[in-house]
């Protein structure tokens, strides 16, 4: 009488898990995807659920940013070194969005995903947001107190187009203005490209916290006007 045999299932790997990640340009889809690919091999590994490895974004987005609001005064009057409090953000933010793809990553590959987990993802990612364009706007703020207010408004609210965006075009009715996969398009879509846009924020934190203000100018430039060309391209093709 033989006796029955299982075979054990092979483990997923690094390149399984970055497989089902859901993209995010260029800079993310060579980068940070990747890293979350790593952190979700552990965090399997470990027996963790995605919703440990979203909370863990969230506190170190928070603490990154926190951070540099709290330093940004000391920052611009020389008492605290502006590389110390920039390489905080550049790899507090690098790691927190590599955390963010990996929850994703970890749920799509165990087949954890769930509406709720779907849920306190995009609610933390808001929270992250909120607190880093408040960073970047602190230290704007600190660095040319002659900023106006109303600047700092905008960039912060049309900052949230790239979240709102990237929630609507998880859905059933997802649609693109741009499809083109050429690399001269991708290169264009990277101001567009969350990783790559937060590692741009971080690099000016380290080396040149004085230009904070003109990340703000440019940012609010492209994505207020990826809001208006978005409301245009819908509103022809509800017609």
């Amino acid at each position: 009488m033989h006796s029955a045999t299982t075979v054990a299932e092979p483990r997923p790997t690094v390149a399984d898990f970055h497989r089902v990640n859901r993209g995010g340009g260029l800079f993310s889809e060579s980068i940070s995807q990747w890293i979350g690919a790593a952190f979700a091999l552990v965090a399997q590994r470990l027996g963790l659920r995605p919703t440990a490895l979203t909370l863990a974004n969230l506190v170190l987005g928070l603490a990154a940013s926190i951070t540099v609001v709290a330093l940004a005064d000391d920052v611009a009057a020389g008492t605290v070194a502006a590389w110390v409090v920039g390489l905080v953000a550049l790899i507090g933010w690098q790691i927190a969005y590599a955390l963010d793809c990996a929850d994703g990553q970890l749920a799509r590959v165990t087949g954890q995903g769930s509406a709720a987990g779907a849920r306190i993802d995009v609610l933390c990612d808001v929270a992250a947001q909120i607190a880093l364009v408040t960073a970047i706007g602190a230290v704007a703020v600190a660095q040319r107190p002659a900023t106006p207010v109303w600047l700092v408004a905008v960039f912060a609210g049309t900052w949230m187009v790239n979240l709102v965006t990237s929630v609507m075009q998880a859905g059933p009715n997802a649609a693109s203005m741009v499809t083109s996969t050429s690399l001269p398009v991708r290169l264009v879509k990277l101001v567009r490209d969350y990783g790559a846009v937060i590692f741009v924020a971080g690099l000016v934190l380290v080396f040149a916290p004085a230009l904070a203000f003109w990340v703000m100018v440019a940012f609010t430039v492209v994505n207020g006007g990826f809001l208006l060309a978005s409301i245009a391209f819908s509103a022809r093709a509800a017609r």
